[in-house]
């Protein structure tokens, strides 16, 4: 399938020079060097914070990410749970590398190892697909058993989010497709098992997507940004690149899925399941008003929907 325009993940950013000089001077301490003399913005991502590449004047070079409460009431949480999870991912996977943390009670700033690369291209190339596909496949490996204390549970995280198809039903969405008004209570029933299909003892990512991995320039692949990781099901990952691969179009991700060694092993119930689960959200989220800051999130999340109806519909021979 293939949505009518190019879904966009982007956010209203602010730039490094737009931080407080008491954030930049904690990140240049931290970072160690000097002062920065160069800070490239990076595109990508839903965050309205800051989000650089830096170099400072002896040469040292990291990415940063800084927000606070006035930017979003969410994002500094965010951003320290994701330190406290990147802090512990074993050194050896691919995954960024924490250098260190800024939080004066208000403004939080991540300090990560510079990663060289750039994020897939899309719409996809299938050299690229295979790439993330193994790489999603060897971090389900190195992350099982969960190596993370108090991770969260998978279950707990999305368990509410998988009760979208309820709200829409209880509080009908007049522009919900017509294949899933016609379905509904096949969708409801379908979501209502993807809470127990996503148990596992896996640390996942949870939000596989483009913008959220980079290729280096020997092809292999890094996964950044890791606030929403948390404790569930092997495959879970592996899904939510194929549903981030519909989205843009252009690959038969039935095929994809049957060439997946991590996919493979997923009954097919349960994937019915949590594709079920994650259409009703991206649907229900996506018909809420949209944040001043983040202002194509709410279309990227109905193109989400469509693209993940479209591909369910045809798994269930709908």
């Amino acid at each position: 399938m293939r949505t009518s325009h190019m879904p966009t993940a982007a956010g209203v950013r602010i730039h490094w020079s737009d931080l407080p000089a008491s954030v930049r001077a904690g990140v240049e301490d931290l970072v160690g060097g000097g002062p920065v003399v160069r800070a490239d913005s990076q595109e990508g991502g839903f965050s309205p914070g800051s989000a650089d590449r830096i170099v400072t004047a002896d040469g040292h070079r990291a990415f940063v990410k800084a927000a606070n409460l006035a930017l979003n009431e969410h994002t500094p949480g965010l951003y320290r749970r994701e330190a406290a999870i990147t802090a512990q991912l074993p050194a050896h996977i691919p995954a960024t590398r924490l250098l260190g943390t800024y939080d004066d009670g208000d403004w939080v700033a991540l300090i990560l190892a510079d990663v060289e690369g750039r994020h897939p291209r899309t719409p996809w190339l299938r050299d690229e697909i295979d790439a993330v596909a193994a790489t999603l496949d060897e971090l389900a490996h190195a992350l099982t058993p969960c190596p993370v204390a108090n991770a969260p549970l998978a279950a707990d995280e999305l368990r509410g989010d998988f009760r979208g198809w309820r709200a829409l039903r209880d509080e009908p969405w007049p522009d919900l497709p017509a294949i899933a008004q016609d379905h509904l209570e096949d969708l409801l029933a379908l979501a209502d098992q993807a809470v127990d299909a996503i148990a596992g003892d896996t640390l996942v990512h949870l939000d596989v997507r483009a913008d959220n991995l980079l290729v280096r320039p020997d092809g292999s692949v890094v996964l950044v940004d890791w606030p929403w990781a948390c404790r569930g099901c092997a495959w879970l990952d592996s899904l939510c690149l194929l549903v981030n691969v519909e989205l843009y179009g252009g690959h038969d991700v039935e095929e994809l899925l049957r060439c997946s060694a991590t996919l493979t092993r997923a009954p097919h119930q349960a994937v019915d399941a949590v594709l079920a689960g994650l259409c009703g959200y991206f649907f229900n989220a996506g018909r809420r008003p949209p944040h001043p800051a983040l202002p194509t999130l709410k279309q990227f999340q109905r193109d989400q929907g469509a693209a993940v109806l479209g591909w369910l519909a045809g798994r269930l021979h709908w």
